[in-house]
């Protein structure tokens, strides 16, 4: 009995260990843009700070730096975070491959999808 306990533990902290781990990949600058709906483009920079389930950090754009806040981590590759766009809270969802990062923000009922690489530091 003992032993299945001990095992049921172990194999618990090795799946929370992968968890944290995977996600705590994000954390850096990431490139891309974004599709407006009359076809603009606009270059996005995301720097993303994961600290645990929270995830902080900035967007880039051309119209500025805005802070993102209430970020959280639903998965080992799920996560959700706000930026404020004129005032108003824009929410985002994420999602983590290792490789690139795609994002889509509702602004104001459009979905707008984004995809993104790491910014590698040479």
């Amino acid at each position: 009995m003992k032993r299945n306990i001990l095992t049921a533990a172990l194999l618990l902290c090795s799946v929370l260990i992968c968890f944290a781990a995977a996600i705590t990949d994000l954390t850096g600058k990431w490139k891309g843009s974004v599709k407006m709906a009359d076809g603009n483009e606009f270059p996005l920079t995301y720097n993303f700070k994961v600290d645990g389930q929270k995830i902080t950090g900035s967007v880039l754009s051309p119209q500025g730096e805005l802070p993102i806040y209430d970020g959280k981590i639903s998965s080992d590759k799920d996560f959700t975070f706000k930026v404020d766009v004129n005032d108003n809270p824009v929410p985002n969802v994420g999602k983590f491959y290792g490789d690139s990062v795609t994002v889509v923000a509702d602004l104001d009922g459009q979905k707008l999808h984004a995809t993104l690489k790491r910014v590698v530091v040479k």
